[in-house]
């Protein structure tokens, strides 16, 4: 909105005041349910960001508050200035360092978390066995996750998913959204599709019930072998 560009961060009150001004013209409402900053500026005091969110809620143009991928201090701060409603960060079978560090702030202060990228970028529901199935736009080719080191180590995690799945008498994707429901009624992950019916299978999971045995066998599965993100990419992220 201030002329920096993809990827420019400006978190200031002028420039967030513009955006939902915006934002409202554009989607033809007169409010905003959930704001989120969705990463964090380092240039710019998270509490100037907050009290900004704060006074378009105050005028009605914004419901909640919520930041994306903020580590525990950030919250704290933002939170002081402007309750924060919901935060939005990855959390996965195979990416859980937030559980450490992360998770035990938002239950504190009763926030709730948002995991994108449940099904970790697609890998989880078990339909990824190569490399070669991605396009040269597919942004899953620059991701350590899917580089030909790690490739058969994450693979053999996605097939453990598989196999309970199996079990169970679900898909992988159920399996591993009911894993993320499971952990907590203060969790809502948020599953991206391009297809009506995985909507509907991935919906389905909220009637999926593990057992203890289950939960436990797929909490108990090794890390992910690579980073989320590329090195450039993980600069823009607070853990």
């Amino acid at each position: 909105h201030a002329g920096g560009g993809p990827w420019h961060q400006d978190s200031t009150a002028a420039n967030i005041r513009t955006a939902v001004e915006g934002s409202l013209r554009r989607l033809g409402t007169d409010h905003i349910d959930l704001y989120y900053q969705h990463r964090v500026d380092p240039a710019v005091p998270v509490e100037e960001t907050a009290g900004a969110v704060g006074e378009l809620i105050a005028e009605g143009k914004v419901r909640a508050f919520g930041l994306s991928e903020a580590g525990p201090d950030t919250i704290r701060r933002a939170h002081a200035v402007q309750p924060v409603s919901a935060v939005q960060s990855e959390y996965s079978l195979w990416t859980r360092g937030i559980e450490e560090r992360v998770l035990p702030v938002l239950r504190e202060l009763r926030i709730g978390l948002v995991p994108f990228s449940p099904l970790g970028r697609g890998f989880l529901t078990g339909a990824v066995r190569s490399t070669e199935q991605f396009d040269e736009n597919d942004f899953r080719r620059d991701n350590p996750r899917f580089s030909e080191e790690n490739f058969a180590h994450n693979l053999a995690l996605a097939d453990e998913v598989a196999a309970v799945a199996a079990e169970a008498g679900a898909t992988p994707a159920q399996v591993a959204l009911a894993w993320l429901l499971a952990q907590g009624d203060d969790i809502a992950p948020i599953p991206g599709t391009k297809r009506v019916s995985r909507v509907e299978e991935n919906t389905a999971a909220d009637a999926l019930t593990l057992s203890a045995a289950q939960l436990d066998r797929l909490g108990s599965l090794p890390p992910a072998a690579g980073d989320t993100h590329t090195e450039a990419q993980a600069r823009m992220l607070e853990r």
